[in-house]
């Protein structure tokens, strides 16, 4: 029989342990899924961090686009200790004012959206906008095999298995066939191909990135996106914008598709939502807004009232011009400074990106090496990402400072040159 009381004590008393134990009790009690760097991030303000060591380091990466008001921000503090004296939960059987006010919050700042579905992560807001287009392609009369939902390569959709099958990179499949089926791939940015692929007339869902994150921090063009629309209502599908990562002002605007100039019939998004607490959502458009009804979908926790008065108070930090503007100019900030490391070190073959989403493209003499750059960043006090083998991954908080930027440019030349041997 297990000593639970003793395993109980053992995990109490890991707050007391230092770096290396913590590390080894990780690689006992974890799922071994991720492969995290060997420090122990402890305490965070603005965008700095501190590891358990008392080491400081620059965020560039603000847990993978998620903190993008940065560590500890004092509206978050206080929307998240009020709504936890009041209520946590109450489930989706009651209404409470905070996802209420939320939904209203976001339908309002859209501009495209009437109805919302609130729910834990990005991929839950992706696994709903798959069961509605193909709910509301039932309610057209259409035959199961005419509910495919068309992707493009490069692009992520979240770990569930029908969001895994929508990412339309193997990599994410191996090992967990048989897929579900109805999903059909293309090539990312090329129009022409999406064309084809719909000219069966089967398709009833197009889902996209407006910015392709672990694909590669790649845009997609304008007349990609917009032929898309064009597409979409030539062929009566639904426009899926997946936002999770390029949305909530990571673009330069509050939603990516503002930008584009293009009205989507649903969105998804999280990660900047609730700035570091775990939300996810679901914007309809009136096409789609009535195709679920009462039981058709559903969430324990999505919408729960501590989550939805953090995203709250998030999203009213997050739309405003103030911030965007800083968005604007820390981007123009970072992408001038690793174009003068480019000019210095001859690392990149590409800069690119929306707004403070900017990936580096590594020359090919460097391919596969962006793993180990990052490393090297540890070293130099710099937290940074990858979005595949050869791609640095830039996406700090959206109101990072100046001093913040100036100091992590300067940290990553450090690190670049490490990595270079000089």
């Amino acid at each position: 029989m297990r000593d639970n009381v003793g395993s109980s004590s053992s995990i109490a008393t890991a707050a007391r342990m230092d770096t290396a134990s913590l590390y080894a009790l990780s690689e006992r009690y974890y799922l071994p899924v991720y492969r995290p760097r060997r420090i122990v991030l402890d305490h965070g303000k603005g965008s700095r961090v501190w590891d358990l060591d008392g080491r400081e380091y620059v965020d560039f990466g603000a847990g993978i686009a998620v903190n993008a008001l940065g560590h500890a921000h004092p509206a978050l503090i206080q929307a998240l200790t009020e709504q936890a004296g009041k209520l946590w939960h109450t489930s989706n059987v009651f209404i409470s004012e905070p996802p209420l006010r939320l939904a209203e919050q976001l339908v309002s700042a859209a501009g495209f959206a009437e109805r919302v579905f609130l729910c834990n992560s990005g991929a839950e807001a992706n696994e709903a906008a798959i069961k509605l287009a193909r709910k509301w392609a039932t309610a057209q009369g259409r035959e199961p095999e005419r509910r495919v939902i068309l992707s493009f390569r490069g692009s992520f959709h979240g770990r569930t298995l029908a969001a895994v099958t929508a990412t339309a990179q193997p990599k994410y499949h191996e090992g967990f066939e048989p897929l579900p089926p109805g999903f059909r791939y293309s090539d990312f940015n090329d129009l022409a191909a999406a064309e084809a692929a719909m000219a069966a007339g089967d398709v009833c869902a197009v889902l996209v990135e407006p910015v392709q994150g672990e694909g590669g921090v790649t845009p997609a063009t304008q007349e990609f996106l917009s032929g898309l629309r064009d597409l979409c209502d030539r062929h009566e599908a639904l426009l899926i914008l997946d936002e999770i990562q390029c949305g909530m002002g990571r673009s330069g605007r509050l939603f990516a598709c503002h930008g584009y100039e293009v009205v989507p019939d649903v969105v998804t998004l999280a990660k900047a939502l609730g700035s570091g607490f775990p939300i996810g959502a679901m914007l309809v458009g009136p096409k789609a807004a009535q195709s679920m009804q009462f039981g058709a979908h559903g969430t324990t926790f999505g919408g729960n009232p501590l989550a939805a008065a953090v995203a709250g108070a998030a999203l009213r930090e997050l739309n405003s011009p103030q911030l965007m503007a800083n968005v604007e100019r820390q981007a123009q900030a970072i992408r001038a400074g690793l174009a003068a490391l480019d000019s210095e070190l001859g690392l990149f073959s590409e800069v690119r990106g929306r707004g403070l989403m900017i990936g580096a493209q590594l020359r090919p003499e460097h391919a596969g090496k962006a793993g180990e750059i990052l490393d090297r960043c540890i070293e130099h006090g710099l937290l940074v990402l990858q979005a595949g083998p050869d791609v640095l991954r830039f996406v700090p908080a959206l109101n990072i400072g100046d001093e913040d930027v100036a100091d992590g440019l300067a940290r990553l030349r450090a690190a670049l040159l490490q990595f270079l041997g000089r």
